[in-house]
């Protein structure tokens, strides 16, 4: 059997291991500057998803490879700071 080292409890809730990750992370700033309209409907959920609501509305996100691929799908449509 191999030990894993980390700084999680093996009790403790996923959801908290996850909070306790995201805090340590990198934040970017992530702003939509075009609408979704007349694009793939996919780009369209990929921009809801990041919590972007409506033009020059931003988001603080944690840099995650997740969040970094949400971007990159969608970089014509957000800047990023």
């Amino acid at each position: 059997m191999t030990e894993h080292t980390t700084d999680e409890t093996p009790g403790e809730p996923v959801e908290n291991r996850h909070e306790k990750r995201m805090e340590n992370a990198k934040r970017l700033k992530v702003t939509l500057v075009k609408s979704t309209t007349g694009f793939n409907r996919n780009q369209s959920r990929v921009v809801e998803s990041m919590g972007l609501r409506r033009i020059r509305h931003s988001v603080e996100l944690a840099d995650t490879p997740e969040v970094r691929g949400m971007i990159h799908k969608v970089r014509h449509l957000v800047t990023v700071e």
